[in-house]
C-alpha cells in the first residue's frame, strides 16, 4: 500500500487543527494552519506565538497583517530568505483573547494543547532548521524535544529533534522598544543567515562527492 504523500499528510493534519475544540477560551477560534502558512518544502520552519487578533487571525496567513508582520518580513530580507524557503507556524494555532476582545498571550495549557499538532507539523514537511520567533515559541518547542536553548543564544543554532534550532526574538512593537532593537535584530537574523549559508554550503559539498546515479562516492 503507497505511503501518504507529505502534502495530503498536511491537509490531514490542517484539518484535523482546524476542528479542534480543546481550549474552552478558544472555541469560537479557528486554528491559523494551510498551505497559505509557506512551503511543504521548507528550509526554515519558523514557529511564532499565536496568531494576532489584526494580524494572521484576520488575514489566514502567519506573520502578516499587523507591525510584527511587517518587521518580520523585513527580517526576512535581512536574512536573505525566500517565501518558497519558509514556513510559518505558531506556537498556540488558534488566536487568544482577552474579555474584552484584545490580544493576549497564550495559557501554558493552550500551548500544551497545541503541542501535538507542531511536533506533527514538523515531522510531515521535515524542515533542516526549525527557528523560534520569541520566548513564548522557545518554550514551547521544548515540549517537543527538551532543549537548553535561551534568548541568549540567539541566531546560533544547536541540534535538536533530529534537525537545528535557533531561537530569534519577537519582532512586536514592544520588544523593539523594550528589549531589543531593530539594529539588534536584523544583527541576530544576518547570524542566523550564516548558519543557514553554512549549513547549505555543507550539503553542496556533500552532494558533489556522491554519484547522482549510483550512491558511490566518486573517485
Amino acid at each position: 500500500m503507497q505511503s501518504p504523500s507529505r502534502a495530503e499528510l498536511f491537509n490531514l493534519l490542517a484539518n484535523q487543527a482546524q476542528n479542534c475544540s480543546l481550549c474552552p477560551g478558544m472555541a469560537e477560534r479557528t486554528a491559523v494552519l494551510s498551505t497559505l502558512n509557506g512551503s511543504l518544502h521548507p528550509l526554515v520552519l519558523f514557529v511564532a506565538e499565536a496568531p494576532g487578533r489584526k494580524g494572521a487571525d484576520r488575514t489566514r496567513i502567519p506573520m502578516t497583517g499587523d507591525r510584527s508582520g511587517v518587521t518580520f518580513h523585513h527580517l526576512l530580507g535581512v536574512a536573505g530568505l525566500r517565501a518558497e524557503e519558509i514556513f510559518i507556524t505558531n506556537a498556540v494555532l488558534c488566536s487568544p483573547r482577552s474579555e474584552s476582545g484584545a490580544n493576549r498571550p497564550p495559557k501554558s495549557y493552550e500551548i500544551r494543547n497545541c503541542t501535538n499538532f507542531l511536533r506533527r507539523t514538523i515531522e510531515a514537511l521535515d524542515p533542516p532548521f526549525v527557528v523560534t520567533v520569541g520566548g513564548a515559541a522557545l518554550k514551547a518547542v521544548a515540549h517537543i524535544e527538551r532543549h537548553e536553548l535561551t534568548l541568549l543564544d540567539v541566531g546560533t543554532a544547536r541540534e535538536w529533534f533530529g534537525r537545528f534550532l535557533a531561537p530569534v526574538y519577537h519582532p512586536s512593537p514592544q520588544v523593539l522598544i523594550s528589549r531589543r532593537s531593530l539594529t539588534q535584530q536584523e544583527e541576530d537574523w544576518r547570524m542566523l543567515s550564516t548558519e543557514l549559508r553554512n549549513y547549505s554550503s555543507r550539503m553542496t559539498a556533500t552532494a558533489s562527492v556522491v554519484s547522482p546515479t549510483s550512491g558511490e562516492r566518486m573517485t
